[in-house]
């Protein structure tokens, strides 16, 4: 394999060599871009329902996310009848601990 010379590495990929030179590796930006990806990042109820075990547990989360406003009552029956139509696992497969935390590094 043949090596690109500095001069041109500068003309021919100006924004990369501006990254090397600047010193910080590739893998340090990606990381950042992951990281700032989730801050902020506010669970939906679709969210909290791919993290239930069971059908059982979906509708008391439904109860619970339209008790404190989060949800409308319109919104609450249709998550209700999906659920019991199509299962909980309807909305996604189960959610393990850690998932924001492998998702958003």
């Amino acid at each position: 394999m043949s090596r690109v010379s500095e001069n041109e590495l500068r003309k021919n990929f100006p924004h990369l060599f501006k990254e090397l030179e600047s010193g910080k590796s590739i893998e340090d930006k990606l990381i950042k871009m992951k990281v700032d990806k989730g801050r902020g990042y506010e669970p939906s109820a679709l969210d909290f329902l791919k993290r239930c075990n069971d059908d059982k547990e979906a509708f008391e989360i439904i109860d619970h996310l339209e008790r404190r406003g989060e949800i409308t009552k319109a919104y609450a029956t249709t998550l209700k009848t999906q659920v019991k139509e199509k299962g909980v696992r309807f909305f996604g497969e189960k959610r393990r601990p850690g998932h924001y935390f492998r998702e958003f590094g």
